[in-house]
């Protein structure tokens, strides 16, 4: 697997990913409605940072790295994910994460935080305990689960004090 900066021609297959991930309801706060113009500005936008990961020469997986905050809240780093949902178990996410780690760490973060987790996504909580994150807070019912109804959502840290680059 390759992961390298994501280019204009690679929204094609980001955006039919973004869809899949989108229209299940369980994991991602986008509507299955959300424009393709509104998943361009949000992937591909001005100043953020997006990564694609290919295999077989198709991309398996995107995410996005920005600061979490301005000014004073820019050593901070966040990041989203998405994987295709064909591919899903198959260390495609893990591959990304850990190479959003050294990507943050060399852009001169001291820390990552993920805002919004949703908790019943056990995968992706899983994943990043894995990587070293910690749940430092909880949304009680922030996320509009499609089959669940209301479902909490955390909030995600880790220092990335111990990232060699």
């Amino acid at each position: 697997m390759e992961i390298r900066r994501a280019t204009e021609a690679d929204f094609v297959a980001m955006w039919t990913i973004f869809h899949a991930v989108v229209a299940t309801g369980d994991t991602y706060v986008f509507s299955a409605a959300t424009s393709r113009e509104d998943a361009h500005v949000y992937w591909l936008g001005p100043d953020i940072t997006t990564y694609v990961a290919e295999e077989n020469k198709s991309i398996v997986g995107f995410y996005k790295l920005i600061s979490n905050r301005r000014d004073l809240g820019s050593h901070v780093a966040n990041a989203s994910f998405m994987v295709d949902p064909a591919v899903s178990g198959k260390g495609v996410g893990k591959a990304m994460g850990k190479h959003c780690l050294t990507e943050a760490k060399k852009a001169g973060y001291l820390a990552i935080q993920f805002n919004f987790v949703v908790s019943t996504n056990k995968g992706a909580v899983a994943l990043w305990k894995k990587l070293g994150f910690a749940i430092v807070g909880t949304l009680p019912q922030a996320f509009r689960h499609q089959q669940l109804g209301y479902v909490d959502a955390f909030v995600m840290h880790r220092f990335l004090d111990d990232i060699v680059i």
